[in-house]
């Protein structure tokens, strides 16, 4: 099967993919509290987390996930200063298998970024 029948069918709902938390600090008993939880599926498209923010925001438009081309984004948002992230192919086949995956912004204002990307 190729990605795009792959995605296909993931797209007709024939296919039902675990829901993904990526897991934080623990509660009192001991139980894994989850910080993100991505949907199945990237009906919405996705969004990043980024980490040290100070109005930087990313969204990636379903048709781009649906795409699976790699694509380059602006993450100004309203910070007076502009990154750059890039998504890879291998990237948006994580984010069709509802997976989160992290990537490293380019350096604006002095630093960089790490965003976390995953399926709204």
């Amino acid at each position: 099967m190729n990605r795009k029948s792959f995605l296909q069918i993931l797209g007709g709902g024939l296919i039902s993919l675990p829901v993904l938390s990526v897991i934080g600090c623990s509660s009192d008993d001991g139980t894994p509290e989850p910080i993100i939880t991505a949907s199945e599926n990237c009906d919405n498209g996705a969004i990043g987390t980024i980490a040290s923010n100070h109005g930087h925001s990313l969204a990636v438009p379903v048709a781009d996930v649906q795409a699976g081309v790699e694509k380059t984004y602006t993450i100004q948002g309203t910070s007076g200063h502009n990154h750059t992230v890039t998504v890879t192919v291998a990237n948006f086949i994580n984010l069709s298998n509802g997976q989160a995956f992290e990537i490293t912004s380019t350096t604006g204002g002095g630093h960089t970024h790490i965003v976390t990307v995953f399926c709204a």
